[in-house]
């Protein structure tokens, strides 16, 4: 994904993975993160632009707002639902060990910006615990987080468990190649998992592009996905 300290002004991607690593941006950096994303399954199909805001108030502290600009979604027999998304607040703290070792606490809040369409409809909660580590050449990022559901059906657990591990390595000096492992699991529902493969090219330290593909590994998982996207800086406030 990224070194574990954010140099000078240099943006710090955390896309493509589901996973997000430990550091913060460089601080005072307002950064901006959009793609698109595509996602199959047997009966559906989803097409969205995420975003992302990241903004670090010092190397320990910052906040992220997260969300779908746009969701275009079809379930067989079903008309397309069209509309904005949800929008999720973090609270990030960071917690560097040394050069190579860092953890990370990330608390959420999901709204229910999108039409219950395309939507929960209900607001979710959840925390996540992040430990990111270089190994030489590869950085991993590892998270494993609970997330409380505000909608579930009766019967299903209310808390979702999460786990995704992702490493990334250098192949160039503007190439990077990135694999992940990620699933989640909750009470009475079928576990979901997915293998990722990425690649991101950076023409220099302010931008990043990205793009990918998914693999659904269970029955309970999306078939696949697309995504690319990219990562600049909007300001520097401070």
């Amino acid at each position: 994904m990224a070194p574990l300290y954010a140099q000078d002004d240099a943006v710090l991607p955390y896309r493509p993975s589901v996973s997000t690593p430990a550091q913060l941006p460089t601080p005072g950096q307002l950064e901006f993160e959009t793609g698109f994303l595509s996602a199959k399954s047997s009966d559906s199909r989803r097409d969205s632009l995420p975003y992302t805001f990241k903004l670090a108030f010092n190397e320990q502290w910052g906040v992220l707002i997260e969300g779908e600009s746009f969701v275009s979604s079809r379930e067989d027999g079903s008309p397309r639902q069209r509309g904005f998304g949800d929008t999720t607040f973090v609270l990030k703290r960071a917690f560097i060990i040394d050069d190579a070792t860092a953890f990370g606490l990330e608390l959420g809040a999901k709204a229910p910006t999108a039409k219950d369409t395309i939507g929960s409809g209900k607001s979710d909660y959840s925390i996540n615990g992040i430990f990111s580590r270089d190994m030489g050449p590869v950085h991993m990022d590892a998270n494993l987080n609970a997330t409380r559901l505000g909608a579930y059906d009766a019967g299903t657990g209310r808390t979702q468990v999460g786990w995704a591990s992702a490493f990334s390595t250098p192949i160039s000096d503007k190439w990077q190649a990135i694999g992940e492992l990620s699933g989640t699991h909750r009470e009475n529902t079928l576990n979901t998992a997915q293998l990722l493969v990425a690649a991101s090219y950076s023409p220099n330290k302010r931008l990043v592009f990205d793009f990918g593909v998914a693999r659904g590994l269970t029955s309970a998982s999306q078939d696949w996905s697309l995504f690319g996207g990219v990562t600049l800086p909007l300001a520097k406030l401070w």
